[in-house]
C-alpha cells in the first residue's frame, strides 16, 4: 500500500518516516472552564485530513497510529495516586469502529483504565462546521451508564468550542465523578 501522507510504498497506512517526522506530537493546553483544562497533541491544521479518515473504512488504522504516537505516549508518563478511568466521549460505532474508543484504549496503563459504553449522546447532531451558539442550542444530552464515584479523564478527537467536553464533564459530575481533565488529538483553535 501507499502512505497516506508521502505516497511512498509502506507496510502501514502511514509510513514510519512520516510518523517520525510529520506526526511528532506537541502538547497544547487550553482552559475550558475555570481550572478545567483540555490537553491536545496537535493543531487541527496538522491533522485535518487524517481526522476526517474517521468517516472511512480505513480510519481505524489511522486513529490507531495517531493514538499510539500521542495518547499511548502520554499514558506511559502519567502517574496518579489512584486508578483513573478514561472515558471516550460518545464511543458508539458509526463507521465500523469508534475513534474515541481507540483513543481511550491507547491510554491503558498502570494508572489508567478505559471504560467503554459509559457516556453516550442521546442527540446525534453533527457539530462539524457549527458555531458555539448552535452547539449550545443543540446539546448532546449525554446518558451515563451505572458509573459513580470515579476519577476520570475524558477523551475525544477534536476540541473546537469545548461545548461537548463541558457537557460530558457535567454529566459525569452529576453522578459524583471527578473529571481531572480532557485529552484530544487536535485543537481547532490553535
Amino acid at each position: 500500500m501507499r502512505c497516506l501522507l508521502c505516497e511512498n510504498l509502506s507496510f502501514q497506512i502511514i509510513c514510519k518516516t512520516c510518523q517520525a517526522t510529520l506526526l511528532v506530537p506537541s502538547f497544547h493546553k487550553r482552559e475550558i472552564e475555570d481550572g478545567f483544562y483540555n490537553y491536545s497533541f496537535y493543531t487541527l491544521s496538522e491533522l485535518e485530513n487524517l481526522i476526517s479518515s474517521k468517516y472511512y473504512f480505513f480510519g481505524d488504522k489511522v486513529f490507531n497510529i495517531l493514538a499510539k504516537l500521542s495518547f499511548e505516549k502520554f499514558a506511559s508518563n502519567f502517574e496518579f495516586d489512584e486508578r483513573v478511568i478514561a472515558i471516550p466521549i460518545d464511543d458508539h460505532t458509526r463507521h465500523e469502529f469508534s475513534h474515541s474508543a481507540i483513543l481511550a484504549h491507547a491510554l491503558k496503563s498502570k494508572f489508567i483504565q478505559p471504560s467503554y459504553n459509559t457516556l453516550r449522546a442521546s442527540n446525534i447532531v453533527k457539530y462539524a462546521g457549527r458555531d458555539k451558539e448552535f452547539r449550545e442550542k443543540n446539546p448532546r444530552r449525554f446518558k451515563l451508564t451505572n458509573f459513580y464515584d470515579k476519577t476520570t479523564i475524558l477523551c475525544d478527537d477534536i476540541i473546537t468550542t469545548g461545548a461537548t467536553i463541558t457537557e460530558a464533564k457535567k454529566a459525569l459530575e452529576k453522578k459524583n465523578n471527578k473529571v481531572l481533565f480532557s485529552l484530544t488529538l487536535a485543537d481547532a483553535k490553535l
